[in-house]
């Protein structure tokens, strides 16, 4: 039985070092697991003040996806590493490719560069569509696409000295990536969200705690980062089958009627009222324990 024992721990040992070894082969990110079911998204190219690269767009896409699918994250926490969040799109790289777009005429230059604003489209919408709470935490500038990947996440924090921007009118076009579309209903002044986007001037961070773009402002990045993973430990020692069904049906009724979200709703609860979870928290509740007394099964 010891024999077996320790066999166990050491394949659980191996698995769990293959899997953060796995986490961190990316360019651009870099991935951590700082408490079970906890996963940390770093934006990590702080001496490029987390500008967004060529892999960077694509590194998101496959990072989220990824974590949509991994049954051992219940929640992510994203931040950024060095003194900023992030200066946003890296123009010296991307620059190729939106100013030399393929193609021999007007139509299929267009065509290959709706392909490409696609993309990056989905570098952020996949933020969105992971059923996994994603908390993200600014220190310092977000700006331009920065403020695209924020405003795909579910609850937003910031430190004092961190600032937004809206930043593409500066340098010639219109935003194209999430904001203009995400933001309005992040903030509830259609007014407010206007100047921001047609002056491209900065909102720091009691502005944007007034206006609801984040939740909560903390005086430095390591009372953000504490606050961030305790938030995640609470979220993520609940039901994952609650957890991530009202993170899906809360983004479906964004952009649906009252009447079509509660349909829906009805439908997704139709299923998901059939697990264990509703009456081992029942019984914990009755019992005066909390979530972290429970033991959920995978999802």
């Amino acid at each position: 039985p010891v024999y077996s024992l320790l066999s166990g721990l050491l394949l659980f040992l191996s698995v769990r070092c293959c899997a953060l070894r796995a986490m961190s082969t990316y360019s651009s990110l870099l991935l951590s697991r700082p408490t079970d079911c906890v996963t940390h998204v770093e934006l990590n190219r702080p001496e490029k003040r987390n500008a967004m690269n060529r892999a960077f767009w694509s590194e998101m896409v496959s990072c989220f996806s990824e974590i949509a699918e991994d049954p051992d994250c219940r929640v992510v926490v994203v931040s950024g590493a060095g003194k900023l969040f992030t200066a946003g799109i890296d123009l010296m790289d991307m620059a190729s490719d939106v100013l030399q777009p393929e193609g021999d005429d007007t139509a299929r230059i267009s065509w290959n560069i709706r392909k490409i604003i696609s993309k990056y489209q989905d570098t952020f919408t996949v933020i969105e569509k992971c059923p996994k709470p994603v908390i993200v935490a600014v220190h310092g500038a977000c700006v331009g696409g920065g403020v695209d990947l924020i405003t795909a996440c579910d609850i937003r924090l910031c430190t004092q000295d961190a600032w937004f921007q809206v930043k593409e009118v500066d340098i010639g076009l219109a935003a194209d990536v999430g904001t203009l579309q995400r933001l309005p209903k992040v903030i509830g002044s259609r007014s407010l969200v206007n100047e921001l986007a047609l002056t491209a001037r900065k909102m720091y961070a009691d502005e944007a705690r007034s206006c609801g773009l984040v939740s909560r402002v903390f005086v430095d990045k390591e009372a953000m980062m504490a606050a961030a993973l305790e938030m995640a430990a609470e979220i993520a020692a609940r039901s994952p089958v609650a957890v991530q069904g009202t993170k899906v049906n809360l983004v479906y009724s964004r952009d649906h009627s009252v009447q079509e979200g509660l349909d829906y709703m009805a439908a997704w609860n139709m299923s998901m009222l059939q697990t264990q979870d509703v009456m081992k928290s029942a019984q914990a509740s009755m019992e005066k324990k909390g979530p972290q007394s429970i033991t959920f099964s995978k999802l």
